[in-house]
């Protein structure tokens, strides 16, 4: 495949995007996700006059009438999309006080802006298999995307940055609870987001409820400050609880479970716990869920420990298994169900 890489101004692709003649957005293109923070740090870049990377456009189709052709934003759409926010003043763009609108700029400035040359790297025609292909080599990693990581690429806002500095705590890395394998494909990033997407909300499916708090606090996450608070709460609180490191409490279902239970009695029920007590009940109970663990038929029986050893061996992240599991350590805190 042949390219070729010329210059085009900010404002002729403005005027090929406003024309229809730049679709912007491909169908085969994933729908990604700038925070106005992202935005505004890259006009921040185009109008102190820096360079940004390439963008990458194919030959689109052709009215056979007119001879008018159209050409398809193959890599580069939320740069264009943002330039053309910026331009128009969209309310779907909110700057930060270090970039002036574009109408307040002087006309010197929007001269340079609109003069600013972005490297295009026109693909000619080519077929739309090839267009696929090129796009997603563009963006590929060596291997296949987990949840998280697709989330990562998708959203970097301040709910996925909270998300993150939760997950780097000390708590985490002190009791071991990832491999640095599992930090590597963001295993501890996904954990930690489930958590406070669950302290926020109540227990879901696997990652359903996750993609909808992310989009929500996007731009801004409000509840930073107290849900910091109660997090730090929660992690001292089982940190006093002094559980031994060869404590199931320490496998990610068990321990993802202690948190939200620990979270609901002391954050929501504002229960006085004492943390040598619960410790004392709950390896009590860890106990007797060992030690079904090693009977054959341990998950055909009715009680507890079988109940929840099979939720925590089975369809782990579902949502029966967290309430069977939510409901069963409730009870041992606090006396109630889930």
């Amino acid at each position: 495949m042949k390219t070729t890489a010329t210059n085009r101004k900010i404002r002729e692709l403005l005027t090929q995007l406003r024309e229809g003649r730049l679709e912007p957005r491909p169908e085969f293109q994933r729908r990604l996700v700038w925070s106005n923070t992202d935005k505004s740090a890259f006009l921040e870049t185009v109008l102190f006059n820096l360079p940004f990377p390439e963008i990458y456009v194919a030959a689109g189709s052709v009215d056979l009438e007119t001879g008018e052709g159209k050409e398809m934003l193959v890599d580069g759409q939320q740069r264009i999309t943002t330039l053309a926010q910026y331009f128009t003043g969209s309310q779907d763009l909110r700057l930060t006080s270090a970039i002036k609108p574009y109408k307040e700029l002087s006309s010197e400035e929007k001269e340079a802006f609109l003069q600013y040359d972005v490297v295009v790297r026109d693909m000619g025609r080519v077929e739309i298999d090839q267009i696929r292909e090129v796009f997603r080599r563009i963006n590929a990693t060596r291997y296949a995307l987990n949840a998280m990581e697709i989330h990562n690429a998708r959203y970097e806002g301040e709910y996925k940055r909270f998300a993150e500095s939760v997950a780097q705590k000390d708590f985490f890395d002190r009791h071991r609870v990832f491999r640095p394998a599992e930090i590597r494909r963001m295993q501890d990033t996904r954990f930690a987001i489930v958590f406070v997407t669950t302290i926020l909300s109540t227990y879901f499916n696997r990652d359903d409820t996750v993609e909808d708090f992310l989009i929500q606090y996007n731009d801004e996450f409000p509840l930073q400050q107290d849900t910091e608070k109660e997090v730090n709460t929660i992690l001292n609180f089982v940190e006093a609880m002094n559980l031994p490191a060869e404590s199931r409490a320490w496998k990610r279902a068990d321990l993802f479970t202690l948190l939200v239970e620990v979270h609901h009695a002391i954050a929501r029920k504002k229960r006085h716990l004492d943390p040598q007590n619960s410790a004392r009940l709950l390896l009590e109970f860890y106990s007797a869920v060992d030690e079904r663990s090693s009977q054959p038929d341990a998950t055909e029986r009715a009680d507890k420990a079988s109940r929840y050893y099979k939720s925590a061996l089975q369809a782990t992240n579902d949502r029966s298994s967290r309430i069977t599991r939510g409901n069963i350590i409730r009870e041992i805190l606090v006396g109630e169900s889930a």
